[in-house]
């Protein structure tokens, strides 16, 4: 399906009829529409954005409930796969992305987590600028929490953030089962501190997903300056005979087509696609692009390396009881929500609950375990759909050692690229000793007395009593990501860097990266709320 929003007229400076843009923006995802909200606020500048999916039009994005539905509509996602993974015997995990109007963020969890003070005066110990003190005003600027505005939150922002309008009583009894465990309670993750349990707040406005499509692309799509194809996919950006970025070559609607840029091409397709379409146009490995029979523009070996996620095991626990959401009638469900004003259970993100810990091996203040707690069986993602009632628990080590690669299957722009995570690739072996912590915090909240009343027997793993050699097979055997891929395009003062901390390609002119592929570090927590406020800082430095 192919869509286009805008009118391309000429406003303010005489604008050329040979399809020549200010601006052209490369995925219109969590970082593209931002961007494109943001530079086509001044009417003198065109902005062309072009998105390889399809737009938001189906019900199931916008229904918060509906995300379970997603997984298996593969015209919404790119629907990646890992190479063999070693550490995780031989297993191809999935990586879903995105592939629509508003990206992950219209099939995410709608988790609102920024991350933490020190995530960030770390990002800027490489990458000067992105301190704290400096982040902080973006996430403001972004952010229209229902709760209002503090020292920490903003409330009139673009993007919704709210609290759940309804939470399963298993939600409630996690909780209660991580405090009975030693956790503290914790009302706002994005608060004074991260540490405890709790509800999230999510990316919603009015019980309904509100994806960076909805925040920032719908109030700007009517502006005569802005342009927006969907079906577009890139297949290269195109240089200048001084190594400048003039342009992108991509197909619209079946034909090959070429845009003119003015000042800058700026690609926000993420830490996939982002390092693929600049190895397609030259920039990468020199070797590593010879060997795909492509000519070398700037030979940067850093581009796809770095690559780093959130692993994540899940413990699953059938229940006693018929009030999870495994046999929810859908149809009532949505008929329900729409009837009642966007109410119900299908305003549920269906992660609802969780929080953060400190494990015996943390080795600094923050907290270095996730918690994502589901009243529904998640198996493989919830692809492979169990019997009967349950609950899950996700955990996942925030701060992982383990770096992995990027590389291009072939050059042609729709092969998908290799990548190897390289989980539990660390030569100190520490990441699967926190994947174990995971596993045995996890197991330690679901025998607390709060789940007396539900709790069946155990799923995943099937006993209880397992040593910590078994919960390694384990862990070898169930882990799945967490959906976090961050910085195959790092950025960073260093010449090694992909981008420089204005985000600027080195090497050539012309060019930027905006998405989550730049960070030098995972943050603490879910990686859509950070991607945001880059975007919204990286429009400033653009300006």
């Amino acid at each position: 399906m192919t869509h286009s929003v805008g009118v391309v007229i000429a406003v303010g400076r005489s604008l050329l009829l040979d399809n020549m843009f200010d601006y052209i923006i490369i995925g219109a995802g969590s970082a593209g529409c931002v961007l494109a909200n943001r530079l086509s606020e001044d009417p003198d500048a065109t902005v062309l954005l072009l998105e390889a999916g399809s737009s938001d039009w189906h019900p199931f994005i916008h229904m918060p409930a509906g995300l379970a539905k997603l997984v298996n509509r593969k015209g919404v996602n790119w629907n990646y796969n890992t190479a063999p993974e070693p550490q995780l015997k031989g297993r191809r995990l999935w990586w879903p992305r995105g592939k629509v109007l508003g990206g992950s963020s219209s099939i995410n969890a709608m988790c609102y987590i920024r991350g933490v003070e020190q995530d960030y005066d770390g990002w800027a110990r490489s990458a000067s600028g992105w301190d704290w003190d400096t982040v902080l005003p973006y996430f403001k600027r972004a952010e229209g929490n229902s709760r209002g505005a503090d020292s920490l939150h903003g409330g009139n922002g673009p993007l919704g953030v709210s609290d759940l309008r309804h939470h399963n009583v298993l939600s409630q009894v996690f909780i209660d089962a991580a405090k009975q465990a030693g956790i503290p309670s914790n009302a706002d993750f994005n608060g004074a501190s991260q540490e405890g349990v709790g509800l999230y707040q999510v990316t919603q406005r009015d019980g309904a997903r509100c994806s960076t499509a909805v925040a920032y692309l719908n109030p700007a799509k009517h502006r005569p300056n802005l342009t927006v194809h969907t079906g577009a996919m890139a297949s290269r950006v195109t240089f200048d005979m001084s190594r400048r970025a003039n342009g992108i070559d991509y197909v619209h609607a079946g034909k090959a087509t070429h845009a003119k840029a003015a000042r800058e091409v700026i690609l926000c397709g993420g830490t996939i696609n982002s390092p693929q379409l600049l190895m397609l146009s030259g920039i990468g490995p020199a070797d590593h692009l010879r060997g795909h029979g492509i000519e070398v523009v700037h030979d940067a070996e850093g581009v796809g390396g770095n690559l780093q996620d959130h692993l994540d095991i899940c413990t699953l626990q059938h229940s006693t009881k018929r009030i999870t959401y495994d046999r929810i009638n859908e149809a009532k469900m949505a008929f329900d929500y729409y009837l009642r004003g966007h109410r119900g259970a299908g305003s549920s993100n269906l992660a609802e609950a969780g929080g953060f810990t400190r494990s015996p091996l943390a080795t600094d203040e923050r907290s270095d375990i996730q918690f994502h707690f589901v009243p529904a069986m998640l198996d493989d993602h919830g692809r492979n759909r169990l019997s009967g009632d349950g609950y899950t628990l996700h955990a996942c080590f925030l701060r992982p050692h383990s770096r992995g690669r990027l590389s291009l299957a072939s050059n042609k722009p729709n092969d998908k690229p290799t990548i190897q995570a390289n989980y539990l690739g660390d030569d100190e072996g520490f990441d699967l000793k926190m994947m174990v912590e995971c596993a045995k915090i996890s197991r330690e909240i679901f025998a607390q007395a709060a789940f007396d009343p539900y709790r069946g027997t155990p799923i995943h793993p099937t006993r209880t009593n397992l040593s910590d050699a078994e919960l390694v097979e384990f862990i070898r055997a169930k882990a799945e990501s967490v959906y976090h891929p961050v910085g195959t395009c790092r950025m960073g003062d260093d010449a090694d860097s992909v981008v420089d901390a204005q985000l600027r390609v080195r090497g050539v002119d012309g060019l930027r990266v905006v998405d989550a592929s730049v960070m030098p570090a995972l943050p603490s927590g879910n990686t859509n709320a950070p991607t945001i406020m880059i975007a919204e800082r990286a429009a400033d430095l653009i300006k």
